[in-house]
């Protein structure tokens, strides 16, 4: 008899389901879009999905969370946020993932994308961080702005080699973005070129999280990357006196590793910019 209620709560669940006809799920109000570069002709599916009040409120505008790595983040950041957004404990937002580009696996495309120099000792192709912060910029951010309802406010969501690119952006382009998410940034790359880059000068106010697993270490993960010294590095360059207009938080999560970090760095970042 003391296993009833579990049997009961089973038998509940099983009819739910069969009452909502569920074979296969699909996240609400979301759609995939393919953008084509220009420049490269590459195409890129473009993840989107609506926040619960876009269809009830035609008169609002939104801010834009933008992610990369989105067969991976889109679903994680989506999920973390349904909650805290639709009870009103975080400001409703659009979320756009971009995915790799179409006919390359993930690693060549995103190792093409993300890193800012050209590496001969790589086997894959690196280098084309500028190019694809443009394809953002100019055919992204366009078709984004005249197919929705946004406000002037965009996110930056970016792990590991997206961490990367982020700090690229931010120190070459930092009104791309109003605020930016680097989780567990790769500035071990190229002998931690990012922090030699002389940042561009920005008079907009900026809001940037930095987050790391503690475990990201050669000790413990990271056989050849010391990626929370990196971050800490990061971390002095943004706090120094060149930044008077930036909010920088850090954060080390317990017990994290590089595979475990990002889910804590999303939401915990998300929630630092948009809780009301």
């Amino acid at each position: 008899m003391k296993f009833l209620p579990f049997i009961l709560i089973l038998i509940s669940f099983s009819q739910l389901v069969k009452a909502q006809n569920i074979s296969t799920f699909e996240i609400p109000r979301s759609s995939v879009i393919d953008i084509k570069d220009p420049i490269s002709n590459r195409v890129y599916p473009i993840f989107v999905k609506l926040p619960a009040s876009y269809g009830r409120d035609q008169g609002k505008s939104y801010p834009v969370i933008y992610l990369t790595d989105a067969l991976y983040s889109f679903q994680i950041v989506s999920g973390a946020t349904r909650f805290p957004m639709n009870t009103g404990k975080m400001e409703e937002a659009i979320i756009v993932g971009i995915s790799y580009s179409k006919g390359t696996k993930g690693p060549s495309s995103r190792i093409r994308d993300f890193t800012h120099k050209k590496d001969s000792s790589w086997k894959l192709e690196t280098g084309r961080a500028l190019e694809h912060a443009n394809f953002i910029e100019n055919s992204i951010f366009p078709y984004v702005k005249s197919h929705y309802r946004v406000n002037n406010s965009r996110t930056y969501v970016g792990n590991s080699l997206g961490g990367l690119l982020g700090a690229y952006i931010l120190f070459t382009k930092p009104d791309m973005f109003s605020n930016y998410i680097l989780g567990s940034p790769s500035v071990w790359f190229m002998n931690n070129d990012i922090l030699s880059i002389k940042p561009k000068k920005s008079l907009d106010a900026h809001k940037i999280f930095i987050a790391v697993g503690e475990r990201e270490t050669p000790k413990y993960d990271s056989p050849r990357h010391d990626i929370v010294a990196g971050a800490q590095q990061l971390l002095s360059k943004l706090s120094s006196g060149q930044y008077p207009n930036v909010q920088v938080k850090f954060l080390a999560i317990e017990g994290a590793n590089h595979e475990t970090a990002f889910p804590t760095t999303a939401i915990q970042g998300l929630y630092w910019l948009f809780k009301k």
